[in-house]
């Protein structure tokens, strides 16, 4: 007797992939959102989505921290603040006044922040496929965070990933073990506007490169 699958492929056909494609070439990285809050079932359930992600020896290192005290938000928003003061001054003439017109996060109408952290002392995976290159730890995390990206746009909701922070500065504010580091600080909402365009390129400081120059071959 031959055995029936639990399962068979999905047909991921043409019209899917159409989709597909419309779905990563509308992936923004959002700023500006409405307050409207988001059903906690919803989030949960791109949460749970994000972390069907690959991750190197199956390890799952991500940890999602949802910040929602207003105390630990204030702190976040002072350490953009800060970081982004600084980052003014790398910059003369009209090029770092360029920079002081981007609208470059979302902190204050998001109704959901999400710290993402990597568990540098995650056990799980035996440190498979990390002993030699123990960075695809973080990777793994950004895998997530990608993953996390498309889910929510599908749900017509925006993703704004800050960097401009202080990684010691959020690591203390939200109490967290020290194994643990920051890869990434996310806001998500629903957008004001969606673009097809990256709101870099629309604004002129950096325009999209051409995949050829991203391509070689030896």
């Amino acid at each position: 007797m031959t055995e029936t699958p639990d399962s068979s492929p999905r047909p991921f056909d043409v019209r899917f992939r159409e989709t597909f494609r419309d779905l990563i070439l509308w992936r923004r990285d959002v700023r500006r959102f409405r307050r409207d809050p988001i059903d906690p079932a919803l989030m949960h359930s791109l949460l749970e989505l994000a972390s069907h992600a690959p991750s190197v020896g199956h390890c799952q290192p991500w940890r999602f921290v949802l910040v929602e005290s207003a105390d630990r938000r204030d702190q976040v928003i002072s350490s953009f603040a800060r970081a982004n003061a600084r980052a003014l001054e790398n910059y003369d003439g009209e090029r770092r006044a360029q920079y002081a017109r981007l609208k470059l996060e979302g902190l204050e109408n998001a109704p959901v922040h999400v710290a993402v952290f990597a568990d540098e002392g995650a056990e799980e995976g035996s440190g498979l496929g990390r002993r030699t290159m123990p960075e695809t730890l973080s990777y793994s995390v950004v895998a997530a965070i990608q993953t996390l990206w498309l889910a929510a746009r599908a749900e017509g909701l925006g993703l704004g990933w800050i960097s401009i922070l202080e990684p010691e500065v959020i690591h203390r504010a939200l109490e967290v073990p020290q194994t643990w580091t920051l890869v990434a600080y996310l806001c998500i909402g629903w957008p004001v506007e969606e673009h097809l365009d990256p709101e870099l390129d629309r604004h002129r400081w950096q325009q999209r490169l051409d995949v050829e120059r991203m391509i070689f071959w030896r």
